[in-house]
């Protein structure tokens, strides 16, 4: 069994992506978005080994979901905050859909 993992691993890309572009933001941003993105990358390799191991990632995910939706509210910004929360949310559900 061949497991998808490809919007996994964009996930991580994406989480880190935008923790290495918080250099011009915060530390905490900095250090929030590359741990983060970090276990997000690891739930995901954990995944293609074994397509039942999704823990890790939904997780990551889901407190992703919490915090940056928090922010979202909080600040009413889309980006990054809405962003990051809706594609987490994305990433639950897929987890827990598929």
């Amino acid at each position: 069994l061949v497991h998808n993992s490809g919007p996994l691993f964009s996930s991580c890309f994406t989480i880190n992506t935008r923790g290495s572009l918080a250099i011009f933001g915060s530390v905490v941003s900095l250090i929030a978005g590359l741990f983060f993105g970090s276990v997000s990358a690891y739930g995901a390799y954990r995944i293609t080994n074994d397509p039942h191991d999704y823990w890790i990632s939904l997780i990551a995910a889901g407190v992703l979901t919490v915090v940056m939706g928090m922010r979202f509210r909080k600040s009413g910004k889309l980006m990054p905050a809405g962003i990051m929360a809706g594609l987490s949310l994305l990433m639950v559900l897929r987890l827990l859909i598929f």
